[in-house]
């Protein structure tokens, strides 16, 4: 297998990272993250969809095997070109770039082969960054540890874990996990649901592996600004 080779330079985000992939992206939700003073960078080809949504992303990273025409974005915006095959162009974004929350807009759907390759960059970078992953209806944030949020009452948290992990607690929840083990391809922790609205989830801190906490998208918001204010 060829080495992945080092960025020459890490680009250091503020606040929001919305990275932008070439799966199905709501151009609303796109445009009202960036007015929320979110940062857009485009993987690869992304950039036509941030352009469909009327904006200029601050960087464009990846291989450029999709990009059309790169040299018409020269002394547009900063592009990054990672030739190593051994990465996605998601995963190039994310081994390029620091931000306290990133948001994955396009990196699910229309292949599925892509919403898994974006599911191990997730399950690989999560124990340095937070990350969530928006489709069409769900948010997927990748936590190492624990996390409190209020839903609706009797509304869905999903639990799924990206390796094998053991939980201390759970607390609100209708399906407890107090030292309950899940596992990939031997138990996960779908559709559970908020007793009350609040709920809270402790694994175990012995052992910091990620897992996702999967809600309806209308929280991304709240979970953005809960996951910042967390760090």
């Amino acid at each position: 297998m060829q080495e992945r080779a080092a960025p020459a330079s890490v680009i250091a985000f503020e606040g929001l990272l919305i990275v932008v992939g070439g799966g199905a992206v709501d151009l609303d939700l796109l445009r009202d993250l960036a007015a929320s003073g979110g940062h857009v960078v485009a993987a690869d080809g992304g950039a036509d969809t941030v352009v469909e949504a009327g904006l200029v992303p601050e960087a464009i990273i990846g291989d450029f095997d999709s990009l059309q025409r790169p040299e018409d974005w020269l002394g547009r915006t900063r592009l990054v070109r990672i030739a190593e095959q051994e990465t996605t162009d998601f995963e190039k974004v994310l081994y390029s770039t620091t931000a306290p929350v990133t948001i994955g807009l396009g990196m699910t759907g229309k292949r599925f082969d892509h919403t898994l390759a974006a599911l191990d960059a997730v399950s690989r970078h999560a124990k340095g960054r937070i990350i969530i992953l928006v489709d069409e209806s769900d948010l997927a944030m990748a936590l190492t540890g624990p996390f409190t949020f209020e839903v609706g009452e009797g509304e869905r948290v999903s639990v799924h874990p990206l390796v094998p992990i053991k939980f201390r607690s759970s607390i609100g929840l209708d399906y407890p996990l107090n030292g309950v083990r899940l596992a990939p391809g031997e138990r996960t922790g779908t559709s559970n649901a908020a007793t009350d609205g609040v709920f809270s989830i402790t694994p175990d801190p012995k052992r910091k592996v990620p897992w996702l906490l999967i809600l309806d998208r209308k929280y991304l918001f709240r979970v953005a600004a809960a996951a910042t204010a967390r760090g």
